[in-house]
C-alpha cells in the first residue's frame, strides 16, 4: 500500500483553483468509488508504471492516485496474471501508519493489451528531499530529536515490511521516496518497486523514462550488491543509511551532474559531530551485507532507543482500547479534575518528595500527543513482535460475474480495512420478536460506530436468542461492516452489553 509520494505537475503556477480541464473526470472505476482526472502526478520512475493521475475517491471524498501498467503483448500478461494477482493482493495486505496506503487494484482486458489499474494514497505534503532542501535554504541544521523520530518511524516501517511472510523488500528506498506531513509523520512510499521488477517481464510492458537505478542523482542510495544478487533486507539499510546521512547533514554534495561519491559519503559520515549518530549511520553502510544490521537491531541502537516512559505506554495503551471509552473523554475528564490536586507523589527517604499536579499537564497537549500516538509518530516496534503476514484475500471475481462498466474487469472482493476506535450500542426488547420467540425475547440492537478515518457507521438487527456476540460479530466481518482485527473486541463489547441488559431488565421484573 506504498508509493512515492506524488508531486502535482500541473502547469496552473501556483492556483488554488484547477482548471475544468485539469478536473475533468476521464473514466471510473468498476464500483464507481474512483473517478480519474485529468491531471497527471509525478511518482518517480516505478518500473511498468505508464501513467499516475489524480483520482477522487468519491466515498471518502479525499484525493487518490490512480496508477496504470499497460502490457501490449496480452499472452504475456495471460502467462504472468496469477503472479500479478499475487502481488497486488499481497500489497493490499500492508498495513503500518508510516507506509503510503495502497487502496485498490481491479484487472482491464481489452482486445489487444492488459492494463493493471491500482490505487494509492496521495501525499500532498511533498519529499523528504524537498524538505531537507527547503531546510538547507534557509541556512538551518537538522534538530536531532527530529532526525531521531524520523529515523525510527523508518525503521519502524522497514521492520514491517521485513517481518512479513515472505519479506518485502523495498529496493527504492531514497529521500524521495520518504514523505513528511505537516504533523511531523513520516511515510515511506514506492514499496512495490521490486516486486514489479521482479513480477513484470521488462519487454511485456510500456514504459516511460528510467528506472531510479539509472538516475545519477540517486545511484549512492543503492547497496553495491544492488542486481547483483539475491534481494535481502540489506540493501534497504544500506539505503536508509544514506537517508540517515542526508537528513543529518541536510545533502550529501555531488560533483556538478555526477553520481554522489564515496569519497564525498566518507566525508558527511565524518562531519557528523556526535559519535553515536556517526556508528549507526557507518554500521548501515558496511560494504558486506552480512555485516549490515537488520532494521530491527537499528531501533535498539543506542543513538534511538529509549526505555518508553509510562505517559507513552500509557498513550497507546489509551488509543488501542479507545472503543471502550465514551467519545471526548479525555477532555471531560480533564475538567473535572481540581487543578491543584496532587495525581502521583515521588518520595525519597533523604530528600524531600516530588509532586505532580493536574496543573502542570496542558489539556490541549495531552490532545495533541494522543494525536501524534494515533498516527504514527511514537511507534512502539522496538518491544513489538514480528507481525507475520496476513492470508491474501480472495482474487479478483472472473469477468462473467460483473455486469459491463466504464472498465469491464471487475475488482477483487469488498473488505474493511478501517478499524474501530469507538463503539456505542443501544438494546431494547423486542416486543413483536416475544411473540414468534415465546420463552425469550428477542432484543433489538442499534451498533455506532467510529472507525479510525472520524467516519461513522450505525448498524440495527434483530438479536435472536441463539445468537451469540461472537456470531454476531463475525458476520459483521463477513458483510465488511468490520475489520477482521476488531472482530474479538467487538465480540467483547457486544458480550458486556447484552449482559448488562439482561442484569438490569431483570433488576426491573422484565422476563429475558
Amino acid at each position: 500500500m506504498t508509493m512515492s509520494v506524488p508531486e502535482r505537475k500541473s502547469g496552473s503556477e501556483g492556483k488554488e483553483e484547477e482548471s475544468e480541464d485539469e478536473s475533468e473526470i476521464l473514466e471510473e472505476s468498476p464500483c464507481g468509488r474512483w473517478q480519474k482526472r485529468k491531471e497527471q502526478v509525478s511518482q518517480g520512475n516505478v518500473p511498468g508504471v505508464e501513467s499516475a493521475s489524480l483520482a477522487m475517491d468519491t466515498e471518502e471524498g479525499v484525493e487518490v492516485v490512480w496508477n496504470e501498467v499497460l502490457f501490449s503483448d496480452k499472452k504475456v500478461f495471460k502467462a504472468q496474471e496469477e503472479k500479478i494477482k499475487e502481488m497486488f493482493e499481497n500489497l493490499m495486505q500492508v498495513e503500518h501508519p508510516n507506509i503510503v496506503k495502497f487502496h485498490k487494484y481491479w484487472l482491464d482486458m481489452k482486445e489487444s493489451q492488459a492494463r493493471v489499474i491500482f490505487i494509492t494514497e496521495y501525499m500532498s505534503s511533498g519529499s523528504l528531499k524537498q524538505f531537507l532542501k527547503k531546510t538547507k535554504k534557509n541556512h538551518k541544521t537538522m534538530n536531532v530529536k527530529a532526525w531521531k523520530r524520523w529515523c525510527t518511524q523508518i525503521l519502524s516501517a522497514l521492520s514491517y515490511l521485513h517481518s512479513c511472510d515472505p519479506p518485502i523488500i523495498h529496493g527504492n528506498l531514497t529521500c524521495d521516496t520518504i514523505f513528511i506531513q505537516h504533523n511531523g509523520l513520516i511515510k515511506i512510499g514506492s514499496v512495490w518497486h521490486r516486486l514489479f521488477v521482479n513480477v513484470f517481464p521488462d519487454t511485456s510492458v510500456h514504459t516511460k523514462g528510467r528506472q531510479h537505478r539509472d538516475e545519477q542523482r540517486n545511484l549512492h542510495f543503492f547497496a553495491p550488491e544492488y542486481g547483483t544478487s539475491e534481494d535481502d533486507y540489506s540493501i534497504d539499510i544500506f539505503s536508509f543509511g544514506i537517508c540517515a546521512l542526508e537528513m543529518a547533514v541536510l545533502e550529501i554534495q555531488a560533483n556538478g551532474d555526477a553520481a554522489v561519491s564515496k569519497e564525498a559519503i566518507v566525508n558527511a559520515g565524518q562531519s557528523l559531530e556526535d559519535p553515536l549518530m556517526r556508528e549507526f549511520t557507518q554500521s548501515c553502510l558496511r560494504q558486506d551485507p552480512k555485516h549490515r544490521p537488520t532494521a530491527h537491531d537499528l531501533l535498539f541502537h543506542r543513538v534511538l532507543f529509549e526505555v518508553h516512559s509510562l505517559k507513552l505506554l500509557a498513550a497507546h495503551c489509551l488509543i488501542n482500547n479507545q472503543y471502550l471509552l465514551p467519545e471526548n473523554c479525555v477532555e471531560e475528564k480533564t475538567k473535572s479534575f481540581d487543578p491543584n490536586a496532587v495525581m502521583a507523589e515521588i518520595k525519597h527517604d533523604d530528600r524531600p518528595g516530588v509532586q505532580l499536579k493536574y496543573s502542570h499537564v496542558s489539556p490541549l497537549e495531552l490532545d495533541k500527543f494522543l494525536e501524534d500516538v494515533k498516527n504514527g509518530i511514537y511507534p512502539l516496534m522496538n518491544f513489538a513482535c514480528a507481525r507475520p503476514h496476513p492470508v491474501p484475500r480472495a482474487l479478483s471475481l472472473s469477468q462473467e460475474q460483473v455486469e459491463t462498466v466504464k472498465t469491464p474487469t471487475p475488482e477483487p472482493q469488498e473488505t474493511e480495512t478501517r478499524k474501530v476506535v469507538q463503539m456505542h450500542c443501544n438494546l431494547e426488547s423486542n416486543e413483536e420478536g416475544t411473540k414468534t420467540h415465546v420463552s425469550h425475547t428477542v432484543l433489538q440492537l442499534s451498533l455506532f460506530l467510529k472507525m479510525d478515518d472520524k467516519l461513522h457507521r450505525q448498524l440495527s438487527c434483530d438479536i435472536l436468542p441463539t445468537d451469540t456476540p461472537k456470531d454476531l460479530a463475525c458476520e459483521l466481518h463477513h458483510y465488511a461492516f468490520i475489520n477482521e482485527e476488531d472482530v474479538e473486541k467487538v465480540a467483547g463489547f457486544l458480550e458486556d452489553a447484552i449482559s448488562r441488559h439482561r442484569v438490569r431488565a431483570l433488576a426491573t421484573g422484565s422476563t429475558q
